[in-house]
């Protein structure tokens, strides 16, 4: 087997990154701590205005040391939405908005109509990595950022759309395994892949001549060695680190995944309309047929998420995390990226 292909060590590091993630974990004080702690700190785009994404650009570009950092977008859906089943799926949701006094939503149809101003951002403050999930951006977007001097991730979940990202230029692929916490980046419509891993890392790079991100799953310094072994030239860690004091992961959420009282993480479309792995609470279980309507359900479900959260309940709030949630610890994220440095 040829040799891993390599990453620029100016940019990433020790060869862990912090996964970019959305809703509030992802916070700039994660991303200075990672990237001081000689790993790459990542900003998540999707779900954030321009206003505040600019404000975060601006925070890490005068506290980083000129030190290099990420910014991911969500890339906007092109699926058509079943509009009937989302206003049936929001009769449903009702009850559960009222059991913590939440309101109902009218549903928001488009999908990030921001996306471009975010785009634009990202051009002119050119941050050292640019990576996309959800979808491909268009090849002159890709262009556009290398140009600016943006190295440029594209997320995959399997052979297909790894061909897909490196036809579009991508420099390099963030290869997501199913056992990954949170939102799928899978775009092309395939099931999820069945194998490990390292199995996975090994199927990407037998498709495509890029250097390949692990991410998914990756609990422990063994489960990194096997994706490294594999063909992985680095490591992108989302739920080991969502318990560190930087992270700005809700205490609702934070106290879940250090309780006794789950027992398993699954995935839904539940709280998203979109395939998301997190620990199962009661309201996956009750909305296990929730519509395939992302981000409308992100949307219709909000209120009644965050009004959960204010409770002091996991049962109606989303609580994203992999497989490997139980080896998460309690402890600065520095501990974290010098634990699974390579």
């Amino acid at each position: 087997m040829d040799a891993p292909r390599d990453l620029p060590a100016d940019l990433f590091g020790n060869g862990v990154l912090a996964a970019p993630m959305a809703g509030g974990p992802s916070r700039p004080e994660l991303a200075l701590a990672v990237g001081g702690a000689g790993g790459l700190g990542f900003l998540g785009g999707g779900l954030k205005t321009p206003q505040v994404l600019e404000d975060e650009l601006r925070i890490m570009e005068s506290r980083g040391g000129g030190r290099p950092f990420g910014v991911n977008l969500f890339v906007p859906a092109t699926q058509e939405i079943d509009r009937d089943a989302v206003l049936a799926y929001r009769e449903r949701l009702r009850p559960e908005a009222k059991a913590v006094g939440a309101d109902m939503p009218e549903p928001r149809w488009a999908d990030d109509d921001a996306y471009p101003a975010k785009l634009d951002l990202l051009l002119t403050h050119a941050p050292a990595v640019v990576s996309f999930t959800f979808g491909t951006p268009r090849w002159d977007a890709v262009e556009a950022l290398k140009k600016a001097g943006s190295f440029v991730l594209q997320t995959v979940t399997g052979p297909e759309e790894a061909a897909v990202a490196a036809e579009l230029g991508a420099d390099a692929l963030v290869v997501q395994h199913p056992d990954a916490g949170g939102h799928s980046g899978a775009f092309l419509g395939l099931p999820p892949f069945q194998g490990t891993l390292p199995e996975l890392v090994a199927a990407v790079r037998a498709a495509v001549p890029l250097p390949l991100i692990a991410a998914g799953g990756i609990g422990t310094p063994d489960a990194a060695a096997a994706a490294r072994d594999a063909g992985a030239a680095a490591l992108q860690l989302g739920t080991a680190f969502l318990r560190t004091p930087e992270a700005g992961t809700n205490p609702v959420h934070r106290a879940a995944l250090a309780s006794t009282a789950f027992e398993r993480t699954a995935p839904t479309r539940a709280f998203s309309g979109k395939w998301a792995r997190g620990l199962e609470n009661g309201f996956m279980l009750r909305f296990a047929d929730a519509p395939s309507a992302y981000p409308v359900v992100h949307h219709l479900t909000a209120p009644l998420r965050a009004a959960s959260v204010r409770a002091g309940s996991p049962e109606r709030t989303s609580l994203w995390a992999g497989t490997a949630w139980r080896e998460a610890r309690d402890e600065p994220a520095a501990a974290v990226v010098h634990r699974f440095a390579r």
